[in-house]
């Protein structure tokens, strides 16, 4: 069962050897919480560089700002989606959010640009922002390697993406095409659908010309044709003897 925050005590977290702190490293793992537990940054939250907090239910990272010093923060195997918020993080360099809910990769790297100027470690193996078959059995190496460049692109100062470091040549191809790896997603079907629906309403269907035409202005259409022309200079008549008309 999901743990809400505040639901146990310092007392009770540390009977059962939940949280682990050495050395400026906290861990916290394993222990189906919603939300960060307060009394994590109360009793720690100044002098902690390191945080791992996967392997819980996290929906949500309010209260990681209180963790003002932090360098490196594990959010593996949680259900955090792309409406978390990320507040500013002055000297976080490294960030592990793999197996989590996020899906809009645009939507993401904008936070993390605005919120993380240190940030050189990324990754995000296992969403669905991350296109390789870890997410998605279709994706290929190809589909993965423009998502490296649109990455890098929109944050040039990553020394490490997911599980390989960034090359020298990765760096160039991102700086000369990244910025058109971006892949367009719709928003809804619903919303496809509603688009088709206004297009149809639009447009009254009319089946003969509401103008008559000039002469010598023709238009062509494949398909079948619901009239026929039985004028004198048809094509068919030729075919017609005169006893016949």
């Amino acid at each position: 069962m999901n743990r809400q925050d505040d639901d146990y005590d310092f007392d009770s977290f540390e009977g059962r050897g939940a949280i682990v702190f050495e050395n400026s490293r906290l861990s916290f793992v394993g222990q189906d919480c919603q939300k960060i537990p307060s009394v994590l940054a109360q009793l720690y939250g100044p002098r902690v560089q390191f945080l791992d907090l996967s392997f819980n239910c996290l929906t949500t990272l309010h209260g990681i700002e209180k963790f003002m010093n932090l360098k490196e923060l594990v959010l593996d195997n949680n259900n955090l989606n792309d409406k978390f918020f990320l507040p500013r993080l002055q000297h976080l360099h490294t960030l592990s959010l793999n197996k989590n809910n996020i899906t809009n990769l645009e939507l993401l790297l904008t936070k993390v640009s605005h919120n993380l100027p240190c940030l050189h470690y990324l990754s995000l193996l296992g969403n669905v922002a991350c296109p390789n078959q870890l997410s998605d059995a279709d994706k290929d190496e190809e589909d993965y390697q423009r998502y490296r460049y649109y990455v890098l692109h929109c944050l040039p100062h990553l020394r490490f993406l997911d599980s390989r470091p960034v090359t020298p040549e990765e760096k160039r191809e991102a700086d000369r095409r990244g910025q058109f790896m971006k892949v367009i997603r719709p928003n809804t079907e619903a919303s496809i659908g509603d688009e088709l629906s206004s297009s149809l309403t639009s447009s009254a269907y009319s089946p003969l010309p509401n103008s008559g035409r000039d002469i010598g202005d023709h238009q062509g259409a494949y398909g079948k044709c619901r009239y026929r022309y039985s004028g004198k200079h048809s094509e068919g008549n030729r075919f017609i003897l005169n006893n016949d008309l």
